[in-house]
């Protein structure tokens, strides 16, 4: 028998696979609300997997309990589970949970951010009927984070890898997003929308995480074969228009060279040494666009000198043959 943990990983995955479905249908009406609602959802159901997780699958833990009034009219000591109109358990709401695990270290407080967006996000869509194009841009920075935070905490909290449902977000789909904003008349509940969400994109948020608040995307399509442009193609249809990716978004996607994985691997594992172990585990994963690139000095030449850069999910695969550090003692606090 599943344990209840397995069975809400199952139903947070099919939750956020079903929002970006939607997505990228095309010419959905309702896009935007839809994919919030779901991916909202998808998020409570993977969070409440992760707590009962880490609280011996005891669905007691997720419980809110309360104290009821005696005979006498006094609260009583006791505290009772709280009950719905039906009388089902009343159960944690997503905020809580995602603070209380940020609290004890488990949750990304990136991740908690971009989840916080997406929250304003949906109730602003529910609530009122936008159709401003400042929402299908900023849907577009926080959705592309949401899917990316999401497969990253299923693989870090349950090892359990979401490639084959591949869970991106597609300007792909040709959504109708525009260049800029600039000229566009917002109502004051766009207004203060688009605020908050400012306040919440932390410039100094540490840019190594696998974690994101927003994702911005550029999508241009092109005639052109400059020689910096690398060839790829999100189909196996080789008519369908190429995708090019700079030397410049190479790095922004790479951002680590050699040195600095060694660097970050040594700070985070206790057993980690630059031998044999490591190059054959390490070869391997850069030639996987997942994890890693090669530049080359001359991209007409490719035998000629070359250097390898590192997207910092890779370290998501390095965890699964060196052993984490233990924690600071400040964390250890939080978690006692």
């Amino acid at each position: 028998m599943r344990s209840r943990s397995k069975e809400l990983l199952d139903r947070a995955t099919s939750a956020m696979v079903a929002a970006i479905e939607i997505y990228n249908k095309p010419g959905f009406p309702y896009r935007s609300e839809s994919f919030a609602i779901l991916a909202i959802n998808g998020w409570e159901l993977l969070l409440k997997a992760k707590w009962l997780a880490d609280n011996r699958n005891r669905p007691a833990s997720l419980y809110v309990f309360e104290a009821r009034a005696n005979a006498d009219g006094r609260r009583s000591k006791k505290r009772y589970v709280k009950r719905t109109e039906a009388g089902n358990p009343f159960t944690h709401s997503l905020s809580h949970l995602a603070k209380k695990l940020v609290e004890n270290a488990r949750l990304d407080s990136q991740a908690w951010g971009n989840i916080q967006m997406l929250l304003e996000l949906r109730d602003s869509a529910v609530h009122f009927y936008n159709q401003s194009p400042a929402f299908r841009v900023r849907l577009q920075e926080i959705g592309a984070a949401c899917a990316k935070n999401f497969a990253t905490a299923v693989h870090e909290w349950f090892d359990r890898e979401l490639s084959e449902f591949e869970l991106h977000l597609m300007p792909l789909a040709f959504v109708d997003l525009p260049a800029n904003m600039d000229g566009f008349l917002l109502n004051a509940e766009e207004k203060n929308f688009l605020n908050f969400l400012d306040t919440m994109e932390r410039p100094e948020s540490d840019p190594d995480s696998p974690y994101s608040v927003t994702v911005n995307i550029e999508l241009k399509f092109t005639r052109s074969k400059a020689r910096d442009a690398l060839a790829t193609r999100i189909t196996s249809d080789p008519n369908a228009p190429a995708v090019r990716l700079t030397e410049e978004r190479i790095r922004e996607k790479y951002p680590w060279d050699y040195a600095k994985l060694n660097a970050k691997c040594a700070e985070r594992y206790a057993d980690f040494k630059v031998n044999r172990k490591y190059h054959d585990i390490r070869k391997p994963l850069q030639a996987d666009p997942r994890f890693g690139a090669i530049r080359f000095l001359d991209p007409d030449n490719t035998s000629g000198q070359k250097k390898p850069f590192f997207n910092p999910n890779i370290l998501s695969e390095f965890d699964k043959y060196y052993t984490r550090k233990a924690r600071s003692a400040d964390q250890a606090a939080l978690l006692g």
